[in-house]
């Protein structure tokens, strides 16, 4: 028999939408705009997921303190010339709806800015679909386990109660803090690899996939 959960905790970027071009391009082209060393393609990917602070300093470790507001603006320019055309992976918005038609509880904890879930959030018509989300502005980015204990405690939910889904190790390090179970996508930033050094309960190559994972364990 399946462990049953409570409560299903989605990562956004990656995960639910299919921002990781976006995000990639943003993060080497505002190194570009400053004269910088232009992280990889592959070393973009691999801050996905973190506090911006946390993946500016991870992408470009050259970075003058006094250049990260600079930084920080040409990002936001770079992503939001795309945000606006970014969607779901295809086949999430009617996950959503049969993982809460089956009475899980859904909640999002993001690497994104509280504005920037906020405005994603209302893009995609889902301000309702979650009964909370938590921000790497609000307090410890990914992987502490701040973001997962947070929400289950606002819940009243043990962690145990609660199975985390990402595409990144920074997701399933966070779960793994925290001492909850969680299902790996490959789909997303993170290459299979890279995600099978956590330990996850299904690492799982498409929506399809994430969806027979899922509706047997909730």
């Amino acid at each position: 028999m399946k462990q049953r959960f409570r409560l299903v905790v989605f990562d956004w970027d990656g995960t639910l939408i299919d921002s990781t071009a976006a995000i990639v391009h943003a993060i080497r082209a505002s190194a570009a705009d400053l004269g910088l060393p232009v992280p990889s393609r592959e070393q973009a990917s691999h801050v996905i997921g973190l506090g911006l602070l946390e993946a500016i300093r991870m992408a470009v470790p050259t970075i003058d303190r006094a250049q990260v507001p600079a930084y920080v603006e040409r990002y936001r320019h770079h992503y939001l010339r795309r945000d606006a055309q970014l969607e779901p992976f295809e086949g999430v918005p009617q996950l959503l709806g049969e993982l809460a038609d089956n009475g899980a509880w859904l909640a999002v904890a993001t690497g994104k800015s509280r504005a920037g879930l906020n405005r994603a959030l209302d893009q995609m018509g889902w301000t309702g679909r979650f009964l909370t989300t938590r921000c790497a502005d609000e307090g410890a980015p990914k992987p502490d386990p701040w973001m997962l204990r947070d929400i289950c405690d606002e819940l009243g939910l043990g962690v145990s109660e609660a199975l985390m889904v990402g595409d990144t190790t920074h997701d399933l390090g966070m779960a793994r803090a925290a001492g909850a179970a969680a299902i790996a996508v490959t789909y997303g930033a993170h290459p299979r690899e890279a995600l099978e050094v956590e330990p996850a309960l299904a690492v799982v190559d498409s929506v399809v996939e994430l969806r027979e994972a899922l509706l047997a364990r909730v």
